[in-house]
């Protein structure tokens, strides 16, 4: 594992990471917009059916007497099933009786409307557009809106199998500007798109582009940082997810057009494509695969950056043969999935820490990406998701140094759920105690996720990392498309999903007792150290002398 101690050598934490967090991070907090978008672009307005006596002003003219709006509407559309104007029939012909004072339900029947023939009208008073008013996704079509949504979710799924892989073939650098380019054309395409299925493909192509920058930002972020900042590093990385919802709500706000608003959080990325270019390969995968030559350019790179002139002039290829002389002998040959399930020491560890992240999308964005169902302010909740969220983070900081990874993993999983579970208990009319619990679940969740972001980088070696990272990255996305769907078990309890929410991190979190500590070790560079991790581990847990050999690990 001598790429720790070059790493050490041309600074671990110095000028260069500092800029390297800013460049990275930044577009982080933009790219968890794409995610939570649709919370705002896609709202659902409250609407009812075109009639020609509210909204056509020649069938106005011919009205007898000083009929007001609300009675023009009581003769055109039916009451719904709370009683309030019917969004999704209308009366064939103006039932003028139900002006009577004494009119009932019974003055009218079923037979008497029809569906929305003419379209809808929307209430405007909250978003000016949205894509369900634009296309009518409503009545008949109203399960295309979550269509879309899963859609969504099905890019970031497919980018995690694709990116992951083509990352540790191709480097973490270059995969990450095509990336930020890939999600920049999307989202402004979507923007502009005619029909709702070319908007679908848009949102579809910049999912997939999502994928690609989140495990490529968390990687070069993991590879390029010391070990004793590692969990800094990714914490902060983690925070600008939480930032990100912050953002997501101050915008919306601010922008209520469902396509300025996605452009509006798709342009900047055509900004963090070029900067890119000026961003740092990782050396560490240049040197395991082999190119000796362009790692050797970015070290020197990097210790220029942090004033570490005198190291800038001893790096020669020479010094990285003899350093990483044993890492270049076993770690070129080709990353694969199945190398993941087949080779000693590695399945246990896939196995949970995709389970682990399973667990995150399915509970969060089974929570998370429907705030208009909660009957509250959105605006205010997508904030109140983000701060919750920074606390929690930054605990978890605190408690990766202090307990460990492994313990802080557990904790954060097993308490997110009981916090859940505990809704099952408090009854429905509660309402305050119930939203309190599930915004300290989902923050519980948010520490969980800074947890595994770290953990999962540090289980496994380089040559495997980006492969690992995109397997755990599908998991969740399976997780957060399957998430919403437990909503349906509601009809059978309204406990059930949450017990089901609940049950699933908990479980998940127990069995992350598994893995084994990783606090303070070096990287993993190849799979050899992975499995003299495991030796060393072993021989550190066993009585006598040779405790002492494994003391300067």
């Amino acid at each position: 594992m001598a790429f720790s101690e070059l790493l050490d050598q041309v600074g671990g934490l110095g000028r260069f990471q500092v800029l390297q967090m800013v460049a990275l991070v930044v577009p982080i907090m933009w790219l968890t917009t794409q995610g939570m978008l649709e919370n705002f672009s896609a709202a659902v307005p409250s609407h009812r059916c075109w009639v020609p006596l509210l909204d056509n002003s020649t069938a106005q003219a011919s009205v007898p007497g000083a009929l007001g709006p609300k009675d023009l509407l009581t003769v055109s559309i039916p009451p719904g099933p709370n009683h309030e104007p019917h969004q999704c029939r209308r009366f064939r012909q103006p039932q003028w009786q139900l002006l009577d004072p004494n009119a009932t339900a019974t003055n009218w029947s079923e037979a008497a409307t029809e569906p929305c023939m003419d379209g809808w009208v929307y209430d405007r008073s909250t978003f000016t557009s949205t894509i369900v008013a634009k296309w009518d996704l409503v009545c008949d079509s109203h399960a295309l809106k979550p269509m879309a949504q899963s859609i969504y979710l099905s890019g970031i799924l497919l980018g995690a199998a694709v990116c992951g892989h083509i990352s540790d073939r191709f480097g973490r650098r270059l995969v990450l500007t095509w990336n930020y380019l890939q999600m920049a054309m999307s989202g402004t395409a979507a923007a502009f798109a005619p029909t709702f299925s070319v908007y679908c493909l848009f949102r579809f192509l910049a999912a997939f582009g999502v994928a690609g920058v989140m495990m490529n930002t968390s990687t070069l972020l993991m590879e390029w940082t010391s070990a004793r900042a590692r969990a800094l590093a990714m914490t902060l990385n983690s925070l600008g997810f939480s930032f990100g919802q912050v953002l997501m709500a101050a915008v919306a706000y601010g922008v209520r057009d469902w396509a300025l608003l996605q452009l509006v959080v798709s342009a900047p990325f055509f900004l963090c494509f070029v900067y890119s270019w000026w961003l740092a390969e990782s050396a560490r995968w240049l040197l395991i695969t082999g190119r000796l030559e362009q790692g050797l350019r970015e070290l020197r790179r990097v210790a220029a950056i942090n004033r570490k002139r005198v190291v800038e002039g001893t790096l020669t290829t020479e010094v990285l043969l003899s350093a990483m002389q044993e890492e270049l002998s076993v770690g070129q040959a080709p990353a694969s999935l199945g190398a993941l399930f087949c080779t000693p020491g590695l399945p246990l560890r896939t196995g949970i820490s995709t389970l682990c992240w399973f667990a995150f999308g399915f509970t969060f964005y089974g929570l998370a990406l429907d705030l208009q169902a909660l009957d509250s302010n959105i605006f205010l909740l997508q904030v109140l998701i983000g701060v919750v969220d920074i606390p929690a983070k930054i605990g978890s900081l605190l408690l990766l140094s202090r307990l460990g990874r492994r313990p802080t993993q557990v904790g954060s999983l097993v308490l997110s759920g009981l916090c859940i579970l505990a809704n099952t208990l408090v009854p429905y009319e509660m309402g305050a105690l119930r939203s309190a619990l599930a915004v300290l679940g989902l923050g519980g969740l948010g520490a969980a996720f800074t947890c595994f972001s770290i953990y999962t980088g540090e289980l496994f070696p380089t040559v495997l990392r980006m492969t690992a990272v995109g397997l755990g990255q599908m998991a969740a996305r399976v997780g957060a498309i399957l998430g919403p769907l437990v909503r349906l078990l509601a009809v059978h309890g309204r406990w059930l999903p949450l017990l089901v929410y609940g049950g699933v991190p908990v479980l998940s979190g127990l069995a992350a007792l598994l893995l084994p500590e990783t606090q303070s070790l070096p990287l993993p560079d190849t799979i050899q150290d992975v499995q003299n991790q495991a030796v060393k581990k072993a021989t550190h847990n066993t009585p006598g002398p040779t405790v002492l050999k494994s003391t300067h690990f």
